[in-house]
C-alpha cells in the first residue's frame, strides 16, 4: 500500500509538470489538508526535494536506465525521481520502502510494464552513508566539481542542480563566489521570518513551543529557529505574518503617506505591513485576479484598506497618491529556495516579455503619483532585465518628470529609526538601488528602486 505522503507528492509533481501549477500553492491546498502532520511533512520534503535536485536525479536515471531517458513516461520518471531522492537524501527512510512504493506508484499509474525497469534502476543507486545523505539534504555536500577551482557555469549547474544558462548569468552579473552562494542557498529550506503585528504574540508563540531569534535584517522581525508558527492561533488570527525579511524591508521603504497605492498587491504581505505603518492613511490595493483578491481580503481586513480587482496598467482609481508601491510580477529567481519549480519552468527568452509588462506597469503607476510623491519599484528577481533595465527604460520615457532617488538615503533613514538591523548597509546597495542576494544576505533576493515625481 502506498503511503498518503508519497501518493500526494506524486500527484503534485505530476500537476506541476503537466499543468504548470505552482508547488507553493499545491502544498498549501486541499490536497495536503487531510494529511497527518507527519505525512504532510514527508510530502513537502519529497516535492521540494525532487524540485530542488531534479537535474541531479535525472542524471542518475539516465546513467542506470537501459531505456533512453527521453522515452520514459512522465509517470515513470516522476516515481523514479521520488525514489532516488529518498535513497540519496533521506537517511531515515528505509531503502525497501523507497523502492517498493515507487514501483507501486508506477503500477498505480497503469504503467505496469515499466515496473521492472523502475525496480532495476532504483536497486542500482549507490548506497550512501546516513551522514552523507543528511549533508546532501542540507545542501552542504556537493559534487567535487563545485569544490574545485575555478567556478564555472557547468560546475555550479552540475553540483547544485540549476539550469546552466541561469548560473552563467549570475556568474556574469554577480561573480563566481556570489553565484555559488546563491546556488547553495537555493538548495536548502530557508529560515522562516515573521513580522509581529502585535508585540504580545511573541510570548504567546514561545509558550506554544515556537523558538524565535531576533531578525537579521529588520529589527522588528523574528526568525523561526524551531517549530511551525503557521498552525498557531496568532497566525490564524492575523497577529503575526510570515514574511521574508527582504519583503519587510521593501515595505518599509514605502514609508508613510496620506494616500497610498499598492499596484500589484497579492498575496498581501507588503500591503499589510504598509497598512500597519499607516493606520490613518487611505490605502488602495489592486490585484488582477479575483480569487487572489479574495484571499487578500482575509489577510488584510483593516477598514482603511480597499482591495480592488484591476489591471495595474489600467487602474480605475482617480486622484493621485503620495506613495506608490509597484512590486511587479517577475521571474522570481530571487526566491528559488522557496519556489524551486521556477528554475525548471523559466526560459531565457521569457525575460524580454516580462520586461515589457513590467515597464508598462511602472509607466502606468507613475501617472497616479502626485508631484513630490515617491514610487517604490521592486521585484524578487535577480535578473537585470527586470530591474535596472526597466528603471532605465522608464526614466528615458519620462525624462524631465521623474528622478531616481539613491536608496542609500532611504536605508540610512531606516538605520536612524532603528528599523534596519543589518550592519553592513553598503552590501545592500548596487549603485543607487537596493539589492539583496540569497546566500549573501539571510533572505530572498529583492531589487528596489525609489522614484520621485518632479
Amino acid at each position: 500500500m502506498i503511503s498518503p505522503a508519497r501518493q500526494t507528492a506524486f500527484d503534485i509533481l505530476l500537476r506541476i509538470e503537466t499543468q504548470q501549477a505552482y508547488a507553493s500553492e499545491l502544498l498549501h491546498s486541499d490536497r495536503t489538508a487531510m494529511l497527518s502532520p507527519a505525512d504532510c511533512g514527508l510530502c513537502m520534503e519529497l516535492v521540494m526535494g525532487v524540485l530542488r535536485w531534479r537535474s541531479r536525479l535525472d542524471s542518475q536515471i539516465a546513467l542506470f536506465s537501459f531505456t533512453p531517458f527521453r522515452k520514459l513516461d512522465l509517470e515513470v520518471l516522476t516515481a523514479l525521481r521520488i525514489g532516488i531522492y529518498q535513497l540519496e537524501f533521506l537517511h531515515r527512510v528505509p531503502a525497501r520502502a523507497a523502492i517498493n512504493e515507487s514501483v507501486d506508484l508506477v503500477k498505480l499509474s497503469r504503467k505496469t510494464s515499466a515496473a521492472p525497469l523502475t525496480n532495476a534502476i532504483l536497486r542500482k543507486i549507490p548506497k550512501t552513508t546516513n551522514e552523507v545523505r543528511e549533508q546532501r539534504r542540507q545542501g552542504n555536500l556537493m559534487t567535487p566539481s563545485v569544490n574545485a577551482a575555478p567556478i564555472t557555469g557547468e560546475s555550479l549547474a552540475s553540483g547544485f542542480a540549476h539550469p546552466q544558462w541561469l548560473v552563467e548569468r549570475w556568474i556574469q552579473n554577480y561573480g563566481g563566489e556570489r553565484a555559488e552562494a546563491i546556488c547553495r542557498h537555493d538548495q536548502c529550506l530557508p529560515t522562516a521570518a515573521l513580522r509581529l503585528r502585535e508585540a504580545s504574540a511573541e510570548e504567546e508563540l514561545r509558550k506554544s513551543g515556537i523558538e524565535l531569534t531576533p531578525g537579521a535584517m529588520m529589527r522588528g522581525a523574528r526568525r523561526v529557529a524551531s517549530g511551525d508558527p503557521s498552525h498557531t492561533f496568532a497566525c490564524h488570527e492575523g497577529r503575526i505574518a510570515i514574511q521574508d525579511e527582504a519583503s519587510q524591508l521593501v515595505a518599509a521603504l514605502v514609508g508613510t503617506g496620506a494616500r497610498i497605492l499598492d499596484c500589484c498587491a497579492a498575496p498581501g504581505g507588503k500591503t499589510s505591513a504598509i497598512a500597519d505603518r499607516n493606520p490613518q492613511s487611505e490605502i488602495i490595493a489592486a490585484e488582477l485576479h479575483e480569487h487572489r483578491a479574495e484571499l487578500m481580503r482575509r489577510l488584510v481586513s483593516a477598514p482603511h484598506v480597499s482591495i480592488i480587482v484591476a489591471d495595474a496598467r489600467a487602474l480605475p482609481e482617480s486622484g493621485q497618491f503620495d506613495r506608490v508601491l509597484v512590486d511587479v510580477p517577475c521571474s522570481g529567481t530571487g526566491t528559488l529556495a522557496r519556489n524551486p519549480d521556477i528554475k525548471w519552468r523559466l526560459k531565457a527568452e521569457d525575460l524580454s516579455g516580462l520586461q515589457e509588462s513590467q515597464s508598462a506597469i511602472l509607466g502606468a503607476a507613475l501617472q497616479h503619483l502626485a508631484p513630490g510623491g515617491r514610487l517604490i519599484y521592486s521585484s524578487c528577481s535577480l535578473e537585470p532585465e527586470e530591474n535596472e533595465a526597466v528603471i532605465e527604460r522608464v526614466l528615458a520615457q519620462k525624462s524631465g518628470t521623474v528622478r531616481l532617488i539613491d536608496c542609500r538615503d532611504e536605508l540610512s533613514r531606516l538605520q536612524r529609526s532603528e528599523e534596519l538591523a543589518w550592519p553592513e548597509m553598503e552590501s545592500l546597495l548596487r549603485g543607487q538601488f537596493l539589492r539583496t542576494i540569497p546566500g549573501v544576505h539571510p533572505c530572498d533576493g529583492f531589487f528596489a528602486a525609489v522614484l520621485e515625481k518632479l
